[in-house]
Order: structure tokens, then sequence, then C-alpha cells
């Protein structure tokens, strides 16, 4: 979620990049950092905590300079501390680096430099990229020495750098999060998000994936990571800043929704490791000594949040052997519910200021349950008042239908559920190391999954005139059935159902016809032959069938026709992984029949993002 400003024309530099680095401080506010070069010297000023600590250090120890970057940090490799903040530099002082993403292979990358004598001082991923650029510029200017040092480097990820030895030049390379440069008159721009820049320029440019930009006071290159040069299109921007984040994409929804990859992948970073097949939640607030305690879990969430909540129960109780009960915030403090301090009350909520989720939270607590919260909001009112926090890092949702923001809870119910079966010592250290395997590999598999939007948008274009759906699923995809029906009733207005499979034959049946499409969840996994069989009902019965399947399993194909029915593969995961990739095509079916339809996307009637009454 880093935030990334670079500089090169006539104005002060230190001004442009504070202020474009304030716009993106909801990117991540851990440290922050500015560089600059003055008559060929670089210069640095880093402090830990909120961007105001900067601008104090800055106030007392100023800076100037011709051209520059800045950055704005959440932690995830080391903690956030001066040491670690960006930019990094290289032994020798003359090449700094900002960075967002993580460099997959960074551990390799520094043992080799470190035994050609390079010489590391932080514990960042990002650093190993300045120590590269500084081996390659041995043989080449600071873009040829960038080309060849990303043919080492595994990730997702995006940096801006520059060299005194290559002077009046910003190199910025996109790998998967975003990077945009804004054109000015005799002035260039470079930042991780529009509006860092747009008070300076609305005529900015998006790097494509594996896109180099060569940014120098007369103008900008822009190339793929071979050197080849490609045509980018100037966009000129004529929103309001909160419409320049979009991105280029039509809608916040849809822009949010591609977003999910690097939404899960930051939600994972610094928590989870492969090599130990260990955990890390210090920001808990519970000792593992009283989490050893805890015999029952509640989990309290509304909307979107609550379906989140029921894949959870299927995690924490496979990893962790502790019974869970989930409940609707708006109804859990109308029952006698029964807690105690062996209780562990999981609340979840994207904005953190949820009234009902909250209400329920603090009368847990006044019967002594322990809590935590699953949260998207820095210092709402959810991670003020549980004793510790998950924190999800998917960045502003803007979009009031909940996508990334769901995808990342699930992420978070991932870590905790193994996080509880660690501390309980239910979990095997191959078992714990198998899962996190997958966690990792995750964001990689929902960037395939989300490749299936081509194929959702001419589903919808079959469906789109429809007046009801019923959304099917069984075991830790049921409750993806329900969130797919509620994307649907949310922003298109069609009345939608979701429902375990096999509660189908007890009533939903008697609506299926012709007219009625059915969404089945369907994967490989241990209830694949039920849900088969309750896709031959459905046939049996008249009904058209949008199936989602996992990549390599063909039985379908012999049971549905392709004039009526549709089957989206996607790719495999491990079982309790696969509720993550399997929403991504429910989301974007929603999207693209709402679209068809001609509904307000990011504002849908009657909703609001963060409900704060009751």
């Amino acid at each position: 979620m880093c935030g990334i400003i670079g500089y090169v024309g006539p104005q002060k530099v230190v001004p442009i990049l504070i202020d474009g680095l304030r716009r993106l401080e909801y990117r991540g506010y851990d440290s922050a950092g500015v560089a600059v070069v003055r008559n060929g010297q670089m210069e640095r000023r880093r402090s830990a905590g909120k961007l105001s600590n900067l601008e104090t250090a800055l106030q007392t120890d100023p800076l100037e300079g011709l051209y520059g970057v800045g950055h704005t940090r959440w932690a995830t490799h080391g903690r956030p501390t001066e040491e670690n903040a960006h930019p990094h530099q290289d032994c020798s002082g003359k090449i700094v680096v900002v960075h967002n993403g993580i460099i997959e292979n960074y551990l390799d990358i520094k043992h080799a430099l470190q035994k050609l004598g390079h010489v590391f001082v932080s514990e960042t991923d990002t650093e190993v990229i300045a120590h590269l650029l500084e081996h390659e510029m041995q043989k080449d200017k600071l873009e040829g020495a960038a080309r060849r040092a990303l043919l080492q480097m595994r990730g997702l990820f995006a940096f801006v750098a520059i060299s005194t030895d290559d002077p009046e030049k910003i190199i910025a390379v996109r790998n998967g999060p975003p990077i945009v440069v804004g054109l000015g008159d005799k002035e260039f721009f470079v930042a991780s998000d529009t509006p860092a820049i747009l008070s300076h320029t609305r005529d900015v440019v998006f790097l494509g994936d594996e896109e180099m930009a060569v940014i120098t006071r007369t103008g900008v290159e822009f190339t793929n990571f071979a050197g080849t040069p490609v045509s980018k299109a100037t966009q000129r921007v004529l929103w309001d800043p909160v419409m320049a984040e979009k991105s280029g994409y039509r809608h916040f929804m849809l822009k949010e929704i591609f977003e999910q990859p690097r939404a899960a992948e930051e939600t994972l970073l610094g928590r989870v490791s492969l090599e130990t097949g260990k955990v890390f939640l210090e920001e808990l607030g519970i000792s593992e000594q009283d989490l050893r305690q805890v015999n029952k879990v509640a989990v309290i969430a509304c909307g979107t949040s609550w379906h989140a909540a029921l894949v959870g129960k299927f995690l924490i109780e496979r990893l962790a052997h502790v019974p869970v009960e989930v409940d609707y915030g708006s109804e859990y403090r109308y029952r006698d519910f029964i807690v105690d301090p062996h209780t562990l009350v999981v609340i979840i909520t994207q904005s953190g200021e949820t009234a009902d989720t909250l209400a329920a939270l603090r009368e847990a607590r006044k019967k002594g349950a322990r809590s935590l919260a699953i949260c998207n909001v820095v210092g709402s009112m959810a991670t003020r008042e549980a004793e510790g926090t998950v924190y999800t890092h998917a960045g502003p949702e803007i979009g009031v239908a909940s996508t990334k923001a769901f995808s990342s809870q699930l992420v978070a119910l991932n870590i905790l559920a193994l996080y509880l079966g660690q501390i309980k010592g239910t979990l095997s250290e191959s078992d714990a190391k198998a899962h996190i395997a997958g966690l990792l590999h995750l964001p990689k598999q929902m960037e395939e999954a989300l490749k299936a939007s081509g194929v959702m948008e001419e589903v919808a274009g079959k469906y789109f005139n429809r007046s009801d759906f019923l959304y099917l699923g069984r075991g830790i995809n049921y409750p993806i059935a329900l969130e797919g029906a509620l994307k649907l009733k949310e922003i298109s207005y069609i009345h939608a159902e979701g429902y375990p499979a096999g509660e189908m034959k007890h009533g939903p049946i008697a609506l299926i016809d012709a007219e009625m499409p059915v969404v089945t969840i369907a994967p490989s996994d241990h209830v694949f032959e039920k849900m088969l069989g309750n896709i031959q009902e459905v046939k049996a019965r008249g009904g058209s069938v949008i199936a989602l399947t996992t990549d390599g399993n063909n039985t379908l194909q012999s049971i549905l026709d392709p004039a009526t029915d549709s089957i989206i593969s996607l790719p495999r995961v491990p079982e309790l992984l696969s509720p993550v990739a399997m929403v991504l095509p429910l989301q974007l079916l929603a999207y693209h029949i709402a679209v068809r339809r001609g509904c307000d996307v990011d504002q849908p009637r009657n909703l609001a993002k963060s409900v704060t009454v009751e």
C-alpha cells in the first residue's frame, strides 16, 4: 500500500514531494522519507511514524534539490523504523530507490550480493534493488541496469529510482502495483496514484505491467522490460480528485475488483513465514497464554462481512479445532447470548464504524468476552474498542458494494485461523507450511481468476434481463453463494437467493424453471460429487446453469448444454482457499449485469458504504 512520488522540473522539489506524500498517506504511514539531488550529491531525510514527523525533521534540517523521490510506507519487511524507511540507497550512496510490493526472492539476491561485498543496513526487501542497480550500473546507464536487475527479481512490485551517476533522470517500473506518470510544462511527475500529482497536472500516462518510464527534463520514454519502445496514450484527467482515483477504470467497483490480488498480498506481507511455518500477529493485544484458554469463538458481522464470517467458521474449526458461532451484528445483542472470559469475540467490519457490529462488541465485552477486530480502517472505532486488530490492507474501497475488502477479510481470517492453530498446537509444521504456501501463491491465482472477466461479460449479456437468480454452493463455498447473490442484488437490483446446495430440495427447487439461471460453485473438492447431483437436479427441471469449477475438471462438460449453460474454469487452489478464487467471477458477473442494465454501479440506490446507524 506504499505511496510513491517523484519529480523533475524547475519548481522546488521538496514541497512537491511532501504534498504528494500527504495525498498518498492513506497508502501507508509507518514511516516516510524523501531523497533529492543537488550539486551532484544525494541527500535523504527519513522519519519513522506519520508524515508529520518527516515534515518536522525537514523544518530543522531543510533540503533543497533539482529532482527527487519520496515515499510513505506501510511496513512489510522490517519494522517501522527510520533505518527501514524509504528511500533506500546502495553502498555508495549515489542511488536511491522507493518501492511498492514485494521482491519474493530478495533473500537469495541479498546473499549473492553480500558475497560480492555489498553491505546491507536495513531489514527490507527494497534495499536489494538499490544494490542490484549499483552492481549493474558498472556496465550501463540507470535504465539498462534496471532491465538487467529485473531479470533477477520475482514478485509483484513497482519501484522508482534515481542516481547521481546518471543525473536528472528518474526511472519508474511497474510489475503489478500501479504507476502513473504526469506530464507538465517542462516538468514531469511519477506517482503510485493520481491524486498525488493532480494539483500540478491533469495529463497522465498509466504504465502497464512490465513497462518502464525513463523521465528526464526533456521528456518521457516508455518501454517494456526488454527495452522495446511502447506507445502510450496520454489521458486528460477531467475528474475531481476522487474520480481521478479510478486510474482509468470505468467504475471504482471494477478497479477494486482488479486490485484484489494486490490487496491479498499486502494483507499477507510480514505476517507469515514459509521458512518457519509460523504466523506473526503481534498487534493482537491478547497474549498467547490467554488465547490458549479460548474454548469458543463468536464471529459477529453484517452484510458482506457476515459472509466472510461464515467462511471463517470453517477455517477456525478446521485449523484450530475451536467451535465457532456466527451471528449478525444486528441480532446478536438482542438475544441472550452466552460468553465468558474463555470466549473470543471477533468482529469483522470494513469501515470499523458499523453501528450494529460495534454495539454487539460492547455487549460482549460487558459480559467478559475477549475481543478482536478484523478491519480495514486504521484508527476506526472498532480498532479502538477491541483489544486487538488484524488489519486488512485493502486500501480505500470507494465502491459501495464490497469486493476487495471482502477477499482481504478472507485472507485475514486464514491468517487468524492459522495463528490460533499454531498457539493451540492443532497444526503440524508441515500442514502449516502447506497452508502458508497456498496463501503466498494465492495472489497470482487470483490474477488468473480475474481473466474470466471477458467470459463473465458474455454470460451477463445472456442473463441481464432475468428477474431472479439462484446461487448454490456447498461446504466452505456455500457462503460464497450467499455473497454472489448479495452482490447481484446490491448493484443490479435483480432478486437473487443464495443457498447451501443440499437445502435446494427443501424449498427453492420449486422456483426452478427455464427462466431462472442457477449459479453453481463446484470446485474439485471433497463435495464435488454431491454438487454434481444438485446440478443434475437443476437440469432435470429445465434450469439454466452457470457453473464455476476448477481447471482440468471436465465432468461438467458431459452434463451441461453449451447452448443454454455456461462453464467457467478457474485456477486450482487448496480447498480452504477456494472461496477467494470463486468469489471473483461472481463479483464480475454482478458488475457486468449491472452495467448492462444501466445501474449506478458505484453508488447503488438505498445503500451506503458505512452503515453507522442501527
